[in-house]
């Protein structure tokens, strides 16, 4: 039997290849509201970061998501996407 192929997605934080399961999908709506989407499944583009506060804030100091989403990112918007993390690793 074949083995199912991995998809690889890279981290916007770290520049990492990781299997994308194993990252958190952060996800510009057509309305142009950004915010983490841990089911990976909402419409809108999409980047990827892992599930670590360091590689997100690493990721917003870069402007790594600001590029990949070419859209500017307010200070309110950088505060909810690190309380949403926190957030999430508090539940694992």
């Amino acid at each position: 039997m074949k083995e199912k192929k991995v998809p690889m997605r890279m981290c916007v934080g770290c520049r990492e290849m990781k299997p994308k399961k194993e990252l958190l999908r952060v996800v510009r709506s057509p309305e142009g509201e950004v915010s983490i989407d841990p089911t990976g499944r909402k419409a809108g583009r999409g980047a990827y970061v892992c599930r670590s506060a360091e590689c997100l804030k690493k990721a917003l100091k870069q402007k790594q998501l600001e590029r990949a989403f070419e859209c500017a990112l307010g200070e309110e918007t950088r505060a909810s996407l690190l309380r949403e993390l926190e957030a999430l690793e508090a539940a694992e």
